[in-house]
This record gives C-alpha cells, structure tokens and sequence, in this order.
C-alpha cells in the first residue's frame, strides 16, 4: 500500500475523532506536529502527503521524489508553494469549504461580547458584586442593541453572506465591499458599497477576504482614521489584513470602541504583538473553524478529496 503522511493531525484531530476514512485508502502515518527540519525525513517515502499549517517549500519538495500529491487541510493554501509542486507534477488539494456556519457564529460570539460583556458581568456577579448591590442590578459597561446598527462586510463569499443573514435576524442593515460583486443581494438584503463608503457608515466591521499581496495590511492608519468614531472590528479571517499596531492605536485612543479577533499576523501570537495591551480588544487562538461539527466535515472532505485523486478524478485542486 502507498504511503500517506499527515504532517500536523493534531489541531483537526486531538483525539475526539478517527483517521479510519484515510487508513482505508493506504498506510497512514499520523504526526500530531512537525518541525521544518523534520518534513523530508518523516514524508521520504510517502506517496500522499496531508499538512495543515506545516510549510511545504520547494527545497522540500526537491527531496521528497515520490510525492504525488499534497492535501491540505484548510482553505488557505499558502503553506504550499503552489507553482512549485505544479512543476514537479505534484497535485495540491484544499478544503474550499467546511466551517461557514462555525466562523460566521464565531462573528457573533465576539460582537455579542463587546455590545453585552456577558463573560465580564458574569465573572463579577461570582465576585460578589451583585450581592453588595444596592439596586436590583448593575452593568460596567455599555450595553448596546445590535437592531438597527450597520454591518459592514469586507468580502462577501460564503462566510460573508452566512454572517449576513445572521445579522439580518438581529435587525441589523447590511453592506459590503467586495470587488467582485456590485449589484444588491436580493436574499439578504444586503447593498454593495465602496470600501471608504463601507469603512465611514459601518458600526460594525466583519473582514471576510482572502489574504493577498494587494491587500496586506490595507487596514491601515489611513483608512481606519475612515472608521465611524466608536465603531467595532471584527476579523474571523486572516490577520495580516490589518496594521496592527496601527489597530491597537486607535484603540488606545478610542476612535475604535473595541476589536473581536480570531486571527493575527503571527500565530501562535507574538509576546510583542501590540494588540495583546490594546484596549477593549479581545483575542481567540484561531478557533473559529474549530467546532466539532467543522472539523468533522472537514476530515471528510479531505478523505474525499484524496480518494478522488487517487481514482483518477481529482477536485478542490488549487493553482
């Protein structure tokens, strides 16, 4: 049987789920991490090769002659070098779509945290707070209704529109920017807007775009300086997208009321990363996708993915 290698399994799988659907399809050797310097010796021999957040670089590949094929298990693909492995005939898989429904939920995890700071008065009520309250209750914070507010949406792909009709439920109006896309959505309602338009009239701002060279860091001082006073940032999506330091200034300063994110430009993050002492901001370890439900689906689909390949009638592939 060909060899199947998954480089980093343990983030898809800690161990609440099972690598049957690939062990039926050749002999799978499973590492939960693997350092840089260790790829070429743990793929030598393999056939197929499963990574996730493990860089495959063209030096490697040039070691690795048996490689056919590279599954990755994620939607972002640039741990791979693409062209690279194109030019060695190695075919490069993603998982397009898996988590929509978990990241556009993780959206709202972050938006109802910083209109309602449930975790922060419930943690007080358990200091004793409420009980040497002299009124029936007490908020420390402003609490805000969402019915009625702005969303703005950068990008309006699948998580884009997912968070979208969420929004829609809690009476929020809607706009996005997305390059690609112009004429209403007659589904949701939402109205295609410029970016300055978006950035100026948003109360609160979702990014959903892919990272691209064109687009790095286009979050920047200039165009947060665009941003309605006290307004909210929200990035389920990839942290390079924003200037983070200049993030964590306007944040300081108040311009921008608070920051839910899910993703920074360095993960795990740096002890240097301005954003850790930034006011009002709220940081989650890249677990947006993470849900049981998405993890499950996505291991199917890589399986799928793999066996297509392997039967001649490959998918999901990327250039």
């Amino acid at each position: 049987m060909e060899k199947i290698v998954v480089l980093d399994g343990f983030t898809l799988n800690p161990g609440d789920m099972s690598w049957e659907a690939f062990e039926d399809l050749g002999q799978l050797c499973v590492y939960e991490r693997t350092d840089e310097d260790c790829i070429v010796e743990r793929a030598q021999d393999a056939t197929y090769l499963l990574t996730n957040k493990t860089p495959i670089t063209a030096k490697t590949l040039d070691k690795l002659p048996s490689l056919k094929y590279i599954g990755v298990l994620a939607t972002g693909f640039n741990v791979v070098d693409v062209q690279a492995a194109a030019e060695r005939g190695i075919t490069v898989t993603n998982i397009p779509t898996y988590g929509t429904r978990s990241v556009a939920q993780m959206v709202f995890a972050h938006l109802l945290h910083l209109t309602q700071h449930v975790a922060e008065h419930a943690e007080g009520v358990a200091k004793g707070k409420w009980q040497a309250c002299p009124d029936f209750c007490y908020w420390e914070y402003p609490l805000i209704e969402l019915e009625g507010k702005t969303l703005g949406l950068v990008g309006y792909g699948r998580i884009g529109k997912a968070t979208a009709q969420i929004a829609r439920s809690f009476g929020m109006h809607v706009v996005s920017y997305d390059p690609f896309i112009s004429a209403p959505d007659e589904e949701t309602g939402v109205d295609f807007v410029d970016l300055d338009t978006l950035l100026s009239s948003s109360d609160v701002i979702s990014l959903h775009c892919p990272l691209t060279e064109q687009n790095k860091e286009f979050l920047n001082k200039e165009k947060i300086s665009i941003m309605k006073q006290g307004s909210f940032l929200i990035n389920t999506s990839r942290g390079p997208l924003v200037c983070e330091q200049d993030l964590a200034d306007a944040l300081n300063s108040g311009h921008i009321a608070g920051a839910g994110l899910d993703v920074v430009s360095t993960e795990p993050i740096k002890a240097n990363n301005p954003l850790l002492t930034a006011k009002n901001c709220y940081i989650t370890p890249h677990i947006s996708w993470a849900t049981e439900s998405a993890r499950k689906r996505l291991m199917g689909l890589a399986a799928d993915n793999l066996k297509a390949f392997m039967e001649g009638n490959p998918k999901n592939i990327v250039s």
